[in-house]
């Protein structure tokens, strides 16, 4: 069986097409869908045409594909916004299925399920999915999910570049308020998923964009010190970045802020990034079913 999962974030559109055994497809577009939700209530009409024409083109390779199970999920821009199912309704017709529009507690299941798979490091586990509108926080038992994310933090506190102190101390004070309700977590491992954390282990390494970083570890020190550089950068500097995608540069600041706020709230010193998130979690339970 063949089955194809599109994931129709706030900063990104993925796909994964997979039998289960390997990854047929595995694709990534930013589009900024959900930018301004968070002042608005709405997702633009621009935005929407952007995401619309890359989910033309998955529609095309889940049907060469041959998928015969598919699902789309929709999270935190489309939880925000209220034209929503208008959105839906033009999303069908490029894959021919309807997003489904998932809570941040099942995205965040779904993305332990995808990371844990085939992990072999010290247990217990705790997942870091940051997206552009919220951050989950998931163990093997519970899952939390928060609305702040590289697209909410950036538009909230951090609208310039070069960044000035005073708005990456706002930030940073902001991502420790929204985390500070976080009761404890024991864990061995911190598993980070998304773009933002495998960004950051490309960036850490200066890896040619592309190149595979499932397992890598990132810092917490390795992290302060590309805050530091990327709150110096214009975006066009920060676009040139080796390893990050480009279209990544405008709000990559504000990932790597949760991500060091998620760090800071953990009292964690570094965290093993994978490339098996929701996406995987999804398909998994595609998969399973007769």
């Amino acid at each position: 069986m063949i089955v194809g999962v599109v994931d129709i974030g706030t900063n990104s559109i993925r796909l994964l097409i997979t039998n289960g055994t390997e990854d047929l497809e595995r694709w990534e577009e930013v589009t900024g869908l959900g930018s301004g939700v968070d002042s608005s209530g709405v997702l633009s009409e621009s935005r929407i045409v952007e995401t619309l024409v890359v989910l033309n083109r998955y529609g095309r390779l889940m049907e060469e594909a041959g998928v015969s199970k598919r699902m789309a999920i929709a999270t935190s821009a489309s939880r925000d916004a209220a034209n929503r199912e208008g959105f839906f309704d033009r999303v069908e017709e490029m894959i021919d299925v309807r997003p489904t529009l998932i809570s941040g507690e099942e995205e965040a299941r779904f993305a332990y399920q995808g990371a844990v798979r085939g992990f072999e490091g010290p247990t217990p586990v705790v997942v870091s999915d940051i997206g552009g509108g919220s951050t989950e926080f998931v163990t093997e038992a519970s899952g939390v999910s928060i609305d702040i994310g590289s697209v909410r933090i950036t538009e909230r506190a951090i609208p310039d570049r070069p960044a000035p102190r005073d708005q990456v101390a706002a930030a940073r004070a902001t991502i420790g308020q929204e985390f500070s309700s976080l009761p404890p977590i024991e864990f061995g491992s911190l598993i980070g998923v998304a773009g933002t954390w495998t960004s950051l282990a490309s960036v850490a390494r200066a890896l040619p964009r592309g190149t595979p970083v499932h397992g890598r570890e990132v810092t917490r020190a390795e992290v302060g010190r590309i805050v530091d550089i990327m709150a110096q950068l214009t975006v066009e500097e920060t676009a040139d970045l080796p390893g990050l995608d480009p279209k990544r540069a405008p709000v990559i600041l504000g990932g790597v802020l949760v991500a060091e706020g998620v760090m800071d709230a953990l009292s964690a010193d570094r965290a093993i990034v994978s490339e098996h998130d929701t996406l995987d979690g999804v398909a998994m339970t595609l998969l399973a079913l007769p």
